[in-house]
């Protein structure tokens, strides 16, 4: 490892202790908080878009958001350590299947929509499955007592009657 490697792994590790990053995905809609300066004034405006590309290059790492604005899209590529970004947020994870979504350029309204990845908790499922079994036990041993009591008392009716 060379010294210019050395270096920027240090500054990589130095810029990480300072934010903390969510995991992202293109697809995924982000709220990137960023600081504007105008004069000696500073504020944080949210820039809301698709994730369309992420770079993952050590400290040269950058993202693409795309937004429409007014009907225009506008596409916008951040340095993800860049001192501008206050925060990310994830809004919403989306459902793709590729890692770079130029073709979302060409398209415009209910084309360009990306469905949203449906998570769940595991714990959630097995309790449902565990719940789903037993009203199986429950119905099949209610079923078995009615039959098994249908059958006393066809069979209590079928004897012939002594006196």
């Amino acid at each position: 490892m060379n010294t210019l490697e050395k270096f920027e792994k240090d500054q990589l590790e130095n810029l990480k202790s300072n934010k903390s990053l969510p995991e992202f995905n293109p697809g995924d809609t982000l709220k990137v908080h960023l600081k504007v300066k105008e004069g000696e004034k500073e504020r944080i405006q949210i820039y809301e878009g698709i994730c369309i590309a992420k770079k993952n290059a050590g400290i040269n790492s950058s993202f693409t958001v795309r937004k429409i604005s007014y009907g225009e899209g506008i596409e916008r590529v951040l340095p993800l350590y860049s001192p501008q970004i206050n925060k990310i947020e994830l809004v919403k994870s989306g459902d793709v299947r590729r890692s770079k979504l130029y073709y979302l350029r060409g398209r415009s309204g209910k084309s360009a929509r990306i469905a949203e990845k449906s998570t769940y908790n595991q714990a959630t499922v097995e309790k449902t499955d565990n719940k789903k079994i037993e009203a199986k036990k429950i119905v099949s041993s209610e079923s078995k007592t009615t039959i098994d009591d249908k059958t006393k008392t066809s069979a209590a009716e079928n004897k012939p009657k002594e006196e």
